[in-house]
């Protein structure tokens, strides 16, 4: 891949990390559709790990599935980008970088706590790390991929 190829990539990149970010903080922060712009009086957490979890499984027929998979499987996708995201901004650290996604998830909900939008849940801790090793592991793949073809272009040029 030439230079200025695999530049124009790094800066559409850094677009859509930069997308993804903000499509982030209107999500956890703003969005109504899930009570976000809806501040109450008291602070709002679980502690717990698994309770939520629990909650919404066991009581999937009264929520409806759509409700549990909103909030299972979806704090689980939207951390996925980030994975795959920070793992491209360096070469170094490897797995390290999902502690990064533990990290943003444990400020959004702190964030959460303190502004009283929405609440502190350790179990949202738990699927967004979650989200993020998936998004790392995405990334891997796609990096192993993307090396065994350029190292099969590279033979093929050589001949």
């Amino acid at each position: 891949m030439s230079i200025k190829k695999e530049r124009i990539y790094r800066i559409f990149g850094k677009i859509l990390f930069l997308l993804y970010i903000v499509f982030l903080i209107y999500f956890l922060f703003l969005a109504e559709w899930y009570g976000r712009t809806e501040v109450t009086e008291e602070y709002r957490y679980n502690l717990e790990l698994f309770k939520e979890i629990r909650r919404f499984l066991t009581y999937r027929e009264q929520l409806g599935m759509f409700t549990v998979l909103a909030n299972l499987l979806g704090n689980i996708m939207i951390f996925v980008p980030y994975g795959f995201f920070i793992s491209t901004a360096g070469k170094s650290m490897g797995f390290f970088k999902i502690f990064f996604s533990m990290a943003l998830s444990l400020g959004v909900e702190t964030i959460q706590l303190f502004t009283r939008v929405g609440s502190f849940d350790v179990d949202d801790i738990l699927l967004n790390t979650i989200g993020g090793v998936l998004g790392y592991i995405l990334f891997v793949v796609c990096s192993r991929i993307r090396r065994k073809r350029y190292v099969r272009k590279g033979k093929k040029g050589r001949r």
